[in-house]
């Protein structure tokens, strides 16, 4: 629950970028599904969204572009 509240307080306001942070960790799979159709949604406002997960699903779902950050070194 606290996860949900989470983003919903993030996107809120409509952000022009929205950054977060494991938006789908502990969440159950209806959740998930719920939470990224979100995502996709929000997407197609405009809005930039930068993601920092470990969740391959949501980063290959989610992402146009993504970057490993592997000792300290960012590549694509």
């Amino acid at each position: 629950m606290k996860q949900k509240l989470a983003i919903a307080q993030a996107i809120f306001e409509s952000p022009e970028l929205l950054l977060l942070d494991e938006p789908t960790n502990a969440l159950d799979e209806k959740s998930i599904e719920n939470i990224r159709e979100l995502l996709k949604d929000i997407k197609k406002t405009g809005t930039t969204i930068i993601i920092a997960s470990h969740n391959k699903d949501d980063l290959r779902i989610l992402s146009e572009q993504t970057f490993k950050l592997e000792e300290g070194k960012m590549s694509s």
